[in-house]
């Protein structure tokens, strides 16, 4: 429980620029290309530094790594507060505050896994993973809060100091040292072992399909609700971040969190490769629809938003549970560096994609543009059923 809270609290600056972007739109003067960005970035930094951050907890401790890494996180946080004023400025702090969860994501799963076993493990492991969920929300609901009341420097600052009482939790909650490592012999960054491993590969392809997916829909989910809510009244937004758009995106992005827990407990139990081939497929087939709702009544096109952020969190924690287990031994550490270094690649290409296509098909005021935008990310997360299917669990043991 410790780590989890540390784990929420460390995620309270994740999503504060994206919980905000209407009003970066309005005060920075940036386009949708430049805003997705600035939202990319952020896994452009978790992706330079997950490969060695994660692949060194196969040699040390990763509670130093975690420490370290919530500290990083704090000082992005309030370097941006203090000196964000544009494309470049706000890009280097975001790019920071992903080196940061890169530090902590995984090797906080990893300190999780070191220390649990038998078969209530991969319950505990998805209960963190869907602990992503609760974070992200928070981190919405932060921003919105405090940057409705003040400004947007105040909410960033008040993320910064949520961060910064996650170190105090983390170096005082988690153990200093975990049971004896098998230590592969191979070098640091050799992957070939982990690339080789079909069972793990087939999860890892199909994680980056979701990663692409629900990292488009968490950088623009704000966005998408405050032109739905304008829509439905005849208006164009202003940049202005109603409330109810605010209260809304953190429910949304709130019900990630059972459904990401239960999701893995309906693949234990009826098959995880068959149920995440089923859920990814019908999130693809919901996310044509999801951006031409903003033309219904806005309540409906909320309920509608809400159903795809279940089916589009549903699989996270069973497809991370999948390759951590179907890790070969002195491989764990590695394994799951491959899984977010391609899991967050994708997520990165995501986010600047969906902005990319909002720009080329009629910017973000128009409905169009918003229902290609989210049709193209059901379009990438239907190869993960493809990866699952080709890959699956053949030349290895399967997973439960």
């Amino acid at each position: 429980m410790v780590l989890c809270l540390a784990e929420v609290l460390g995620m309270a600056g994740t999503m504060t620029f994206p919980a905000l972007l209407p009003a970066f739109f309005a005060q920075w003067g940036i386009g949708n290309v430049e805003a997705g960005w600035i939202n990319g970035v952020f896994h452009g930094g978790y992706v330079a530094a997950v490969p060695v951050l994660v692949t060194l907890t196969d040699r040390v401790d990763p509670r130093r790594i975690y420490l370290f890494s919530t500290a990083i996180s704090a000082i992005a946080l309030l370097g941006f507060a203090l000196f964000a004023d544009g494309l470049w400025s706000a890009s280097l702090y975001r790019a920071i505050g992903g080196v940061g969860l890169a530090g902590t994501y995984m090797p906080g799963l990893r300190i999780l896994s070191d220390n649990t076993g038998g078969p209530r493990q991969g319950r505990y492991l998805s209960f963190y993973t869907a602990c992503y969920a609760l974070g992200s929300s928070t981190s919405v609901l932060l921003a919105g809060l405090v940057g409705g009341a003040m400004d947007w420097p105040a909410a960033f600052t008040a993320s910064a100091a949520a961060t910064a009482v996650a170190l105090v939790l983390a170096w005082w909650g988690i153990p200093r040292t975990g049971p004896e490592r098998v230590v592969s012999p191979q070098a640091l960054l050799d992957f070939r072992p982990v690339l080789r491993n079909r069972a793990a590969m087939g999860y890892i392809l199909a994680y980056s399909a979701h990663c692409y997916e629900l990292f488009g829909l968490r950088a623009w989910l704000v966005a998408f609700l405050a032109f739905a809510f304008a829509y439905d009244r005849g208006a164009v937004s202003d940049g202005g971040i109603p409330a109810v758009v605010t209260m809304l995106g953190t429910v949304i992005l709130l019900l990630g969190l059972p459904a990401s827990i239960l999701g893995n407990e309906a693949a234990t139990r009826f098959g995880r490769r068959r149920f995440l081939i089923g859920i990814m497929t019908g999130s693809a087939a919901l996310a044509c629809f999801v951006g031409f709702s903003a033309a219904l009544p806005f309540w409906l096109a909320v309920i509608i938003v809400g159903l795809y952020g279940i089916t589009v969190t549903a699989d996270s924690a069973s497809l991370t549970v999948g390759a951590v287990t179907n890790a070969a031994a002195g491989q764990r550490g590695a394994t799951m560096a491959v899984h977010s270094f391609l899991g967050f690649t994708a997520a990165f290409v995501g986010s600047v994609a969906f902005g990319g296509i909002l720009d080329l098909a009629g910017g973000g005021a128009s409905l169009l543009a918003w229902g290609l935008a989210f049709a193209a990310q059901g379009a990438v997360v239907a190869l993960g059923p493809v990866a699952l299917m080709v890959l699956g669990d053949m030349g290895a043991v399967r997973q439960r």
